[in-house]
């Protein structure tokens, strides 16, 4: 029943001509003989008609041979010999085949443009003291333009005047905002977050950064291409041997040993029934259909049978940070007290003045905070530096060490080597300490890691448009051997490019992202990996692969099944061929009737088919996760309870 729910219009239609023919083959058995006829043969036209077709249209446009011939050919020829329920099954079989095989693939990429449009719609442009609203691309260099806090930037510029905090991550895939100032570089597709900003255009529309990124995933998407079909492939030999076979066995014999024709008419004709590759043509979609199926019930969303072909020859994968490895969301890691000064009053404090502000550190503090927070007063957000308020007659100031600077505050004790962002605060200009904010590792990513080397991938790399000691440290708390830092999209397509060509034709590259900054380098790679339940729409969209729980683990998981599946393709593929060359051998020969036919063909196809089976008795693994007692966020909360 969820089958027929999953299946669309057209394979609804599919599936009631095989129920129609079935139906009218089992009458065929109970009515008169002339009628049984009729009725086998309206059947087999009906169950025939598509392939037919598509077998007739490829011999006008010079596709000989492919196994919609072969097919035709091999029915015809049971029809002529009066194996009409034979001829009939085939084309069943085949056509149950294919509505497997779309299914498999249905949920394949729409449009990426339609999804991926990070394009601004308009952009507010200053002429003559006033104020119009234009395309962006109308835009020219040195045109001003203002953008107004929850605006996108509509190209690249340099800002003239007014600071504020951008949302980078359509770009960067950082949580943490951008500050810009007078002179700062500022590019297409960021998002002002807090105050309206004055801008000089340096790039127009057309090589504006998101124009590139649009691109970027256009061409390489343009660049993939579906794994060819290996029947296809193989009927391209198969059928032209077949076929001159089975011709030569009906006509030297008589022409040439003065052997009986219609005896070795019926002989090529088995030949030919003995010789239909059904076991192949359903049993290897089906495989990859129950590979797919396997992958769903662990979390994991293939979008096609090529992708799951391509899992299986993963020689290097490559991880974004944020939101991959990371949890993308920042927490309160370290807490540095003055002297005679506790943790909690710090937090407390850093609570109480951050409690009105949007910025996603500030967040994290108050979120932290175990108490209530209290009401403040003449709250000041000073941009790029902190923020200030009132508090019981008493001053709190939160922020970097700008701030500590410009307050004249002694005795601040310098934060070095952090990973993370440091907050300092003071109370009425008295230095109280120091709190720490990172983002968080994923507590099963060091085991994702260490999978990938398990099934023979050491090429592990990692790619981060965060800083440098960010990066570096991420990577060696993973055991990641290779890490590229402070890149933008464009730049992480190039990395993917360098490594694919590195691996050359040894085996596929995988890239595993989460945010809409991410698209380009998902399109590039030969398999996408996207996290499906905090990633964005465009990058799920345009990815191969999804990740609906979020877990890097699954990429060791979702490899493991495709290769399993690999192994029973190519576990059907020779039994099949080996059961073939055996009955054409002994149907050429005139030892084998249309019963050893039959099972030849399906037979064969009923085996590879339970072969194909065993994909989805496929057991999730419980993989085994070093999970510490506290995590960092954890240790936190228990110190300031305890203090």
């Amino acid at each position: 029943m969820s089958l027929i729910k999953r299946m669309s219009p057209d394979e609804k239609k599919e599936s009631g001509v095989i129920a129609l023919c079935l139906m009218l083959l089992i009458l065929a058995h109970f009515i008169s003989k002339n009628i049984t006829i009729v009725l086998y043969i309206v059947t087999y036209i009906i169950s025939a008609y598509p392939i037919l077709k598509e077998a007739i249209e490829n011999i006008f446009h010079g596709k000989w041979f492919d196994e919609n011939f072969l097919m035709s050919v091999a029915t015809v020829g049971a029809l002529a010999i009066g194996q009409f329920s034979e001829a009939i099954a085939v084309m069943l079989f085949y056509r149950v085949g294919e509505i497997f095989e779309d299914l498999a693939i249905e949920n394949s990429k729409k449009s990426i443009t339609n999804l991926l449009d990070i394009r601004p719609e308009y952009a507010n442009l200053e002429l003559n003291g006033k104020l119009q609203q234009v395309k962006p691309e109308l835009l020219n260099k040195g045109d001003i333009i203002i953008v107004n806090p929850g605006e996108k930037i509509a190209v690249d510029g340099v800002v003239e005047s007014g600071e504020a905090y951008l949302n980078t991550a359509a770009l960067t895939g950082e949580t943490k905002p951008l500050l810009v100032t007078k002179d700062s570089q500022v590019l297409s597709g960021m998002i002002v977050e807090n105050s309206a900003l004055r801008i000089r255009v340096s790039k127009e529309y057309k090589d504006s950064t998101v124009v590139k990124i649009l691109e970027l995933v256009q061409n390489a998407s343009e660049k993939k291409t579906k794994t060819e079909n290996f029947i296809t492939k193989f009927s391209q030999i198969y059928t032209p041997v077949i076929v001159i076979s089975a011709i030569m066995l009906a006509s030297i014999p008589p022409l040439f040993l003065g052997q009986e024709f219609q005896v070795w008419l019926y002989r090529a004709l088995i030949f030919l029934v003995i010789s239909c590759p059904c076991a192949l043509v359903i049993s290897i979609p089906l495989s990859y259909f129950g590979g797919i199926g396997a992958s769903s019930r662990a979390g994991i969303l293939v979008k096609g049978s090529n992708y799951l072909e391509a899992l299986s020859q993963a020689k290097a994968v490559i991880f974004d940070k944020t939101g991959t490895l990371t949890r993308g969301e920042f927490f309160v890691t370290q807490i540095i007290p003055a002297n005679g000064v506790s943790k909690k009053e710090i937090v407390k404090l850093a609570a109480i003045a951050e409690s009105s502000s949007p910025h996603p550190i500030a967040r994290s503090i108050v979120k932290n905070y175990p108490g209530n927070i209290a009401r403040v007063s003449n709250v000041e957000e000073l941009v790029g530096l902190g923020v200030r308020a009132e508090y019981q007659g008493d001053t709190i100031s939160v922020g970097n060490m700008k701030l500590m600077n410009k307050l004249n505050i002694d005795g601040v004790s310098t934060v070095e080597d952090t990973t993370g962002t440091v907050v300092y605060v003071a109370l009425n200009n008295e230095y109280f300490g120091a709190i720490e904010v990172s983002d968080m590792i994923k507590t099963d990513a060091k085991v994702a890691i260490q999978g990938l080397k398990n099934v023979g991938i050491d090429n592990v790399t990692m790619l981060t448009g965060d800083k440098k000691i960010v990066g570096k440290n991420v990577a060696e708390k993973l055991n990641i051997p290779n890490v590229k830092t402070e890149l933008l999209p464009q730049d992480k397509v190039t990395e993917v490019e360098r490594i694919k060509s590195e691996i050359g034709d040894k085996g596929k590259v995988i890239f595993v992202g989460d945010g809409l900054n991410d698209t380009p380098v998902l399109a590039s790679a030969d398999v996408g990996v996207a996290m499906g339940a905090l990633g964005s729409d465009a990058a799920v969209e345009v990815a191969d692969v999804v990740l609906m729980k979020d877990n890097p683990t699954a990429v060791t998981r979702v490899i493991k099944i495709a290769r399993k599946t690999k192994m029973i393709v190519w576990e059907n593929i020779i039994f099949a061929l080996m059961v073939k060359v055996i009955f054409l051998l002994v149907g050429a020969l005139g030892i084998a009737t249309m019963w050893e036919a039959v099972f030849a063909d399906v037979g064969v196809t009923f085996i590879a088919i339970l072969n194909a089976l065993r994909l989805l008795k496929i057991k999730e693994e419980n993989e085994k996760i070093n999970k510490h007692p506290h995590s960092k966020t954890e240790k936190y909360k228990v110190e300031v309870n305890e203090v």
